[in-house]
């Protein structure tokens, strides 16, 4: 059975953010944030929001990146990321308060539109540079002609893994091994990355 041209960086992108996202700073963030802030729908949607945004930036500029430089060398590069991106994922991501505390200060009241400001406003600083976003700029140049469909696949690995730990709070943290998810996650940016390294080198 052939699959859809967009399942298949649906999938990949969903699965690959979900791991990668749980124990992220990002999901450290959602759990302060319910915490501090008590208005969880308000939170999902400000994660919601942020992550479409800074997501669909991310995804289309690795599809640029990739248009621009079809070079074999390129190529070899976005595997070698992937594979980069496998290490970096086996080491476990902290949220500093320093940073928690600015990422919340002064945004935002305590109602459900002053918690979606903030929400919105800190996830989409705190997720510029995170690995998240740039398994996302991978993705992009990966599926170059799936922009959306990877952006679409991100955000929704954004949200399961996000929008339990704000109704849950440090709970799912307590209930979800976070290093066989950093393993896992870890294995799938592996798996990607040696086929993309193959393919490139013609050794498939």
């Amino acid at each position: 059975m052939i699959l859809p041209a967009f399942l298949t960086p649906l999938l990949s992108s969903t699965a690959v953010v979900t791991l990668a996202e749980i124990g992220d700073k990002t999901m450290l963030l959602a759990i302060i944030l319910a915490a501090r802030l008590r208005r969880p729908w308000a939170i999902v949607a400000g994660i919601f929001a942020a992550t479409v945004v800074n997501h669909l930036i991310s995804a289309f500029i690795g599809a640029q990146v990739a248009g621009l430089l079809e070079a074999l060398w390129f190529r070899v590069a976005v595997a070698i990321g992937f594979l980069a991106m496998a290490a970096w994922t086996l080491v476990p991501d902290k949220l500093d308060e320093d940073e928690a505390a600015q990422a919340v200060k002064g945004k935002g009241g305590k109602g459900a539109m002053g918690a979606f400001l903030t929400t919105l406003v800190s996830f989409f600083l705190v997720e510029i540079g995170d690995k998240t976003q740039i398994a996302t700029i991978a993705l992009g140049a990966q599926f170059p002609a799936q922009v959306f469909a990877v952006a679409a696949g991100t955000t929704l690995g954004m949200m399961i893994a996000d929008a339990p730990a704000v109704f849950l709070g440090d709970k799912l943290v307590r209930i979800v091994p976070l290093s066989v998810a950093r393993i896992v996650a870890a294995g799938l940016f592996a798996v990607i990355g040696l086929w993309q390294l193959a393919v490139t080198l013609g050794w498939i």
